[in-house]
Order: structure tokens, then sequence, then C-alpha cells
């Protein structure tokens, strides 16, 4: 079997330090659509190093330019075609807010082995911290296809109850034809965002949107729409990729706020509405 469970779970974490500077998050933020209109003053605390300020789902991507999806098939007992690979989630746990420029230990092992019957979920959990403490706690969840059947816990179900009632916002973001090329540079190297043969060898018609992609453009409209622009308000942030999307489609992105959190739904909208992310909490002050 590909993924021996036990060896997996039992090995020894990974540490190594990781850093970042302004430039990362400035090309993190363009990748996820950010500074458009250019002179705007919200978008230039997104693309402006004077006024930086950091939005969380960059987390996905600082320092490492590996994140989950990719590093976690390189852990012990786990071997796998990248090909049958897909990000089933993704959760972020903000401690305090990231800094634009920082140096950091990242901590990650593989956190829990789920079997599904029919294909296998990996949950890798980074925890990284710098002197003062620590900063956030990421988990990915990594759906693997054709690997599962082995009898193993088939563990939690991530599936919400649906929001009640109308969204009480709803804002549409273009996804660019270039968009997957562009937030790529950020450390995502998987060719199924920009190879059309590789694509096709895993069943899409052509390159597809990175799902952290969508993550980051979606809490950016959360924080931009209901949050008054502040990224500090972030406390955690959830999802499940219920659906791809393709460059050039838009997002529609419904919001319904609560007092202490927004439930949020992704659709593409030039597919009748096709799901896109699900399950979606925002957890804010």
């Amino acid at each position: 079997m590909p993924i021996d469970a036990a060896k997996a779970l039992a090995a020894e974490p990974r540490t190594g330090e990781i850093s970042w500077n302004s430039k990362d998050v400035q090309l993190y933020h363009l990748g996820i659509g950010a500074g458009l209109p250019a002179t705007d003053p919200d978008e230039l605390r997104y693309t402006l190093e004077s006024r930086l300020h950091v939005l969380p789902s960059f987390a996905t991507v600082a320092g490492s330019g590996s994140p989950g999806v990719i590093s976690g098939l390189s852990m012990p007992g786990i071997e796998v075609d990248l090909a049958r690979v897909l990000h089933g989630g993704q959760s972020i746990v903000l401690h305090r807010p990231i800094p634009a420029t920082g140096t950091a230990t990242a901590t990650n092992r593989i956190a829990a082995v789920y079997d599904k019957g029919k294909a296998a979920v990996l949950v890798l959990r980074t925890e990284v911290a710098d002197t003062d403490g620590p900063l956030w706690t990421n988990d990915s969840q990594i759906f693997i296809k054709g690997e599962g059947g082995w009898g193993g816990d088939r563990g939690p179900s991530a599936r919400l109850e649906p929001p009640a009632g109308d969204p009480d916002r709803t804002v549409e973001r273009s996804v660019r034809e270039d968009q997957a090329l562009l937030y790529r540079l950020s450390g995502d190297w998987n060719p199924l965002h920009a190879d059309p043969e590789f694509a096709k060898v895993a069943g899409f018609e052509r390159p597809i949107l990175h799902g952290l992609c969508t993550y980051g453009m979606t809490l950016k409209a959360v924080v931009d729409t209901l949050l008054g622009g502040d990224v500090t308000r972030v406390r955690s942030y959830v999802t499940r990729f219920a659906g791809v999307v393709y460059p050039g489609e838009t997002l529609r992105i419904r919001m319904w706020p609560a007092e202490r959190s927004v439930r949020v739904a992704v659709s593409a909208v030039e597919r009748d509405d096709a799901p896109v992310l699900a399950d979606t909490v925002v957890e804010h002050t």
C-alpha cells in the first residue's frame, strides 16, 4: 500500500527555519487578485510596502515555498502519484497578526490519516512560532484518489448544516486568465495549475486554479466587505474545497455574518453556480 498510516503517524516531526519579507507578501497578495484598482487606498494596504498589512491566508505559503499539499507527500510512509492528489480542505488558526517580515520555526507532522473507502485523506499540521511565541497553526487536508479501503478510521465529517436564509452580502470576484501562473510564483509548483497535458492526465479539461488561491481571494473579500479591511481581526479560517475553479471564471462569494463569525459559500458563476468552497467559516474579533 503506498500509504503506511502507522509509519506516517509515528514519524518524527520535521522542523526547519522559514523566513519571508515584504516582497513575498506583496507577491502573494497580487496572486490572489489584490491591487485593483491600483491606486485605491484600501488596495495599497496589500501592495505598497510602506502601508503593508498581511492577509492571514499568507500563512499557507509563508517562507517554505512548499504548501501542505506538496510537502505532505514527502513525509515518511507516504508515496503517491501527484496526479491523484487534490487539496480537500484547509484551516488556519492565528495566534497573533503575521508581520510583513519575519523569521520563524515551522514544525510539520502528519496529524491524521483517514480511510474514506475510495480515497485516503492526510491531515498535515504545520505549527509556526518565532522568538515571541506561536504565530499560526495550519491544517491541510490532502485527498488522494484510489488510496483508501484498508479498513482505517474514516475520520470526522467536515460537513456543516447549510446557513439559514439568504446571504446578507454577496460579492463577485473575477479570476484572471493568468491568475494561476502568477499565484504559483508564491511556491506551489504543481503542474496541474499550469500544464495542459498534466491537467488532462489528472482528469481536467485544462489547468485549474489553486484551491489555496480561491481560499485567499475569499478571505480578502470577507475582510474587505465585513471587517473594515482589518486583517488583524481574523482569528481562524476553515474551508472544504467542494469544486474546481478555472482561470477566467467569476467567483460568487456569499456571506452570512454572525456576532463573531462569518459563514461563507463560494461558487463559479459561469457554471450555474457550481460549488467551489463549502463549510467555510471565518472567526473574528
